[in-house]
């Protein structure tokens, strides 16, 4: 099942599996937006991708870890 922009729980989830090795501290949003577009099942065409959603995955993302 696909998801998008707006499920940053699910991002952060995915991004925790598949970057065990990365501290999402000290990650950009660069880096981050990339990285999300390609998770499986992402649909990078459901919403939009801005600073304030890359900043709630982040933060999710280090919660999901610590």
């Amino acid at each position: 099942m696909s998801y998008g922009w707006t499920d940053v729980q699910r991002i952060a989830e995915e991004l925790a599996e598949a970057k065990p090795d990365v501290n999402p501290k000290a990650v950009n949003f660069v880096d981050l937006q990339r990285w999300i577009m390609e998770l499986p099942d992402f649909d990078n065409t459901s919403g939009r991708c801005g600073e304030k959603v890359l900043e709630a995955v982040q933060q999710l993302w280090i919660d999901e870890i610590d």
